[in-house]
């Protein structure tokens, strides 16, 4: 990958997301072509590239960046995030686990940033290292300010 910033902060965004106090099983490759969807809500995934533990809302910044692009996010991501934690906590409730929603909440959206930032890092060593968008570079201002 490119010399610069995302490479320099490369391990400490790792380092934040893996020291999530809530952790889950991750897909890895969370893009509409790896996800089955049935009319009435049910939905399955597929083609697991990495299956772990981990901060959920890694898959969370790269789903909504493979649904919604760039400029997308910038007009649509904090609905969509707002969208998410409301489903999410109704499965908490129903699950039993209601009384972790708002802490869970809390963590994710502000790591929201970070696993952004991370994608976009991914991104720029797998081969597409593209300059960031305005909205890419407005995540990683906020998560310079979070390490």
């Amino acid at each position: 990958m490119p010399d610069g910033c995302l490479k320099d902060i490369a391990e400490s965004l790792d380092w934040r997301l893996k020291r999530a106090h809530y952790q889950t099983l991750l897909h890895g490759d969370a893009k509409p072509a790896n996800f089955l969807w049935q009319a009435g809500g049910k939905a399955a995934a597929v083609d697991f590239q990495y299956v772990g533990p981990g901060c959920g809302i890694r898959d969370v910044a790269y789903f909504l960046d493979c649904c919604l692009g760039e400029s997308g996010c910038q007009n649509e991501a904090e609905g969509w995030l707002d969208f998410y934690f409301e489903v999410l906590r109704q499965a908490l409730h129903r699950d039993g686990h209601g009384h972790q929603s708002t802490r869970l909440e809390h963590e994710w959206r502000s790591l929201f940033p970070i696993a952004w930032v991370d994608y976009c890092r991914f991104w720029q060593g797998w081969g597409r290292p593209t300059p960031l968008g305005p909205y890419s570079q407005h995540q990683l201002r906020l998560a310079l300010e979070i390490l």
